[in-house]
């Protein structure tokens, strides 16, 4: 072999592992350990990352470039695609949809960081087999890699948990487990993920299944801690994948008390989160004032209020929780 040859060979495995580095090469694959969420180390892992906002209407943000500087600029470990159902989603265009969910999983793989890819709908209990579709799709192609967690459901609405979500929660995990036996999922509950604690007894029997807890600081305060606690101890892991600063219309300013106390409880629970949203739309959760790029970038007078305060927690958080 010539010396340049080699030195081609270096260089391109350098970049490889470059690539690699990130909170996947540090945790590996994620799994439920009681009421706690692992890495293959055996100790708790809290990601903290940003949401996406809805697929068919924020598109402009599901690029390589937006979750390269969620990772550069934000220190995210986790970023959290939220994958449009109905109102012009998948089920009008599956196609151009998996396209976009597909974009940014390959990016968080690149950087080495962990990928939500959400079904973001609160009727996905009437399409059962487009998220069968869906997920068996993504888990196929993505199954062997580490950095995959599937939201099969974000926020239900008034259904119940016994009835109606968990025959379709497990219709859809049967769909990726055929192709991924291994990676976590995190099961969307009542109430816009809220009423985490009608679960308890009635738990999953994916023994990688946790569950999805959503707040908006504003709107939700100490009963829903009641709640998400009770369910803690009742040995149900959860993640939020999906929280607000501002009231749960997605609007007004940031509740800072509020914000406060639930950055503790995720703090003192080892919590996964992701922030809503990496949106340039006229309201208080947005984390771009309008016109912000679809490649990153961004300066801070390009954040608003929220958007500043949510970078600062992520740069700052532990993966420990602490």
């Amino acid at each position: 072999m010539t010396t340049v040859a080699a030195l081609v060979i270096l260089a391109t495995t350098w970049g490889s592992v470059q690539d690699a580095k990130g909170p996947v090469a540090e945790h590996g694959r994620l799994q439920v350990k009681g009421n706690r969420i692992v890495g293959q180390h055996g100790k708790p892992v809290s990601l903290a990352g940003m949401s996406l906002f809805w697929s068919q209407w924020m598109p402009q943000y599901y690029t390589a470039e937006t979750v390269a500087w969620l990772k550069k600029d934000w220190n995210a470990t986790v970023v959290r695609a939220a994958i449009a159902v109905g109102s012009g989603g998948y089920l009008t265009h599956p196609d151009a949809e998996m396209k976009k969910a597909q974009t940014v999983v390959d990016a968080a793989i690149k950087e080495g960081l962990y990928v939500i890819v959400d079904w973001h709908s609160h009727d996905a209990e009437k399409y059962p087999e487009a998220a069968e579709r869906f997920f068996g799709e993504l888990a196929k192609k993505y199954g062997d890699k580490p950095n995959i967690i599937y939201e099969t459901y974000n926020e239900p609405v008034r259904v119940s948990w016994k009835d109606v979500l968990k025959p379709y929660h497990e219709r859809v995990i049967g769909a990726i487990r055929a192709h991924d036996k291994h990676n976590l999922i995190v099961a969307g509950t009542p109430l816009w993920s809220q009423n985490v604690d009608d679960v308890i007894g009635a738990q999953l029997d994916d023994p990688n299944t946790a569950y999805v807890l959503h707040f908006y600081a504003g709107t939700h305060k100490q009963e829903l801690r009641n709640r998400a606690q009770k369910a803690l101890d009742a040995g149900l892991a959860l993640m939020v994948t999906e929280w607000g600063t501002v009231n749960a219309n997605g609007d007004g300013a940031i509740d800072r008390e509020s914000t406060a106390a639930w950055v503790a409880f995720m703090r003192a629970n080892h919590l996964s989160h992701c922030n809503w949203s990496i949106a340039d739309k006229v309201e208080g959760a947005a984390a771009l004032k309008p016109g912000a790029s679809g490649k990153g970038g961004w300066k801070d007078e390009e954040l608003t209020d929220s958007g500043r305060f949510v970078r600062e927690l992520i740069r700052t958080w532990s993966a420990s929780g602490g």
